[in-house]
């Protein structure tokens, strides 16, 4: 517990004050007071209410990733539609937290750069307190509307969707950089998180596998309507230290000593700054989140995915589809989505990993723009580690091969729905007309008549 000496101490300083209330306009505002919270909602009006709240034994200061147009007349017994008439807009804040500070800062530090990768400029982050990092984007890099419903209203779906993605994103790159930081040493990650061997490692052919996925915490499933985060400057009651902002290009050099009440200084990087946010700043990062459905069948509904039963033999490339020929002849646009359709695609038509990974890097080298090498073989990797296959996107799917442009269907695709049916379905005719030749001879060698359509 935080003595009353140390927070009267740290909440009465004015800049402490002026940063903590610059972070709660159009904020729900919830105090804790040791292990519970004070009344809500409540909203800080003034510099002056930190320091008599700290008087009255406040430890910490808590706010809303939602943005409200009046946080008091927030109501329990509101209903869904009540409460997006009352919210103003939300921002995105990714909690990553490991029970190992050092995997915290490569995680933090590897969505920072998958943010950038995105074009996401006005990019913030902060220690939480204790063991892990904010990482947050303010609201109005969004775009106001996604096929046509306000982006507004698509709380907590929205931001639960974009971390999903994100952290799908990273987890291949994590678990490569755990183990560099470890030399290889999967005893130290098992010594250093308190977890078992079955917990971390998965066997895969023989051989033994490290799953990063066991060792990151980042709390997407607990985004939910006024769910709240640690306000920056507030103390943190279990460490005694204080949730500063700081350089989100200078995660892997943060140290827990600067986050001491005695030195604090206040951050030129402010959390979720608004200023100088550009407009759909972060629109692509909202359409690739959209899209990529993390460790789900596109086109299946969430529990409902079903696994695929690809070939025994790999088909050839004389059966692709219009689609994928067209996808492997490089794009300018929609290239992640392009790679999860034909990872899905190569697994649903029998290839073998390393196939596809020569033919992801062909590919990639087509590409106007390059994937990221670490990113590429990253996903594959990714994939091949869940061990199971699921179907590319339907051809219906607008948001894959329609939207990008590759959907120049011949006079076969009528009769599919997927791009993997489309190979499949011609493998089996060929099959049949490989048939026919052998079942006439056969049936002139026996004397018997060869089957008519109408017999079967």
């Amino acid at each position: 517990m935080i003595p009353l000496s140390v927070s009267l101490t740290h909440y009465k300083r004015q800049d402490i004050q002026e940063e903590i209330v610059y972070n709660s306009v159009d904020r729900e505002i919830a105090a804790k007071f040791g292990d519970s919270f004070g009344k809500r909602p409540d909203i800080l009006r003034n510099p002056s209410d930190i320091m008599e709240l700290a008087k009255q034994g406040v430890t910490s200061f808590h706010a809303s990733e939602e943005l409200w147009k009046n946080p008091l007349q927030i109501d329990t017994s509101m209903k869904r539609h009540e409460l997006d008439a009352l919210r103003s807009g939300w921002d995105l804040i990714i909690d990553i937290d490991c029970t190992v500070f050092d995997y915290s800062k490569i995680a933090a530090d590897l969505v920072i750069k998958a943010l950038k990768f995105h074009k996401v400029k006005s990019i913030s982050c902060k220690f939480s307190g204790n063991k892990g990092f904010h990482i947050g984007v303010p609201f109005e890099a969004f775009p106001e509307k996604v096929k046509n419903e306000e982006t507004k209203n698509m709380f907590p779906e929205a931001p639960k969707k974009v971390a999903l993605y994100i952290k799908h994103m990273i987890m291949p790159e994590f678990g490569v950089k755990i183990l560099e930081f470890e030399k290889n040493d999967i005893g130290k990650v098992l010594e250093k998180t308190g977890k078992t061997s079955g917990e971390v490692i998965f066997i895969e052919n023989g051989q033994k596998k490290f799953n990063p996925e066991s060792i990151l915490q980042m709390d997407t499933l607990l985004i939910s309507s006024r769910h709240l985060y640690r306000m920056p400057y507030s103390l943190h009651e279990k460490s005694g230290l204080v949730s500063i902002p700081f350089n989100p290009d200078k995660v892997m050099l943060f140290q827990k000593e600067l986050a001491l009440p005695k030195n604090v200084k206040i951050s030129a990087h402010r959390f979720l700054d608004r200023k100088n946010v550009e407009k759909d700043e972060a629109k692509r990062l909202f359409v690739e989140a959209f899209d990529f459905h993390v460790k789900e069948d596109p086109n299946a509904e969430p529990g409902k995915r079903k696994e695929f039963d690809a070939p025994e033999n790999a088909l050839p490339e004389e059966l692709f589809p219009p689609c994928v020929k067209l996808i492997l002849n490089g794009l300018e646009d929609g290239r992640k989505r392009a790679l999860l359709v034909l990872i899905n695609y190569f697994t649903s038509i029998g290839w073998d990993y390393d196939a596809i990974e020569k033919k992801l890097v062909e590919w990639n080298k087509k590409n106007k723009e390059p994937i990221r090498d670490v990113y590429l073989l990253g996903q594959l990797r990714y994939h091949k580690q869940m061990r199971k296959k699921v179907l590319p996107p339907n051809c219906s799917n607008e948001m894959y091969m329609l939207n990008m442009g590759v959907c120049k269907p011949d006079n076969f695709c009528p009769k599919i729905k997927n791009p993997a049916q489309y190979s499949i379905r011609k493998a089996w005719g060929m099959q049949q007309n490989e048939k026919k030749p052998r079942a006439k001879a056969a049936a002139k060698h026996t004397g018997k008549k060869e089957p008519d359509a109408k017999d079967i």
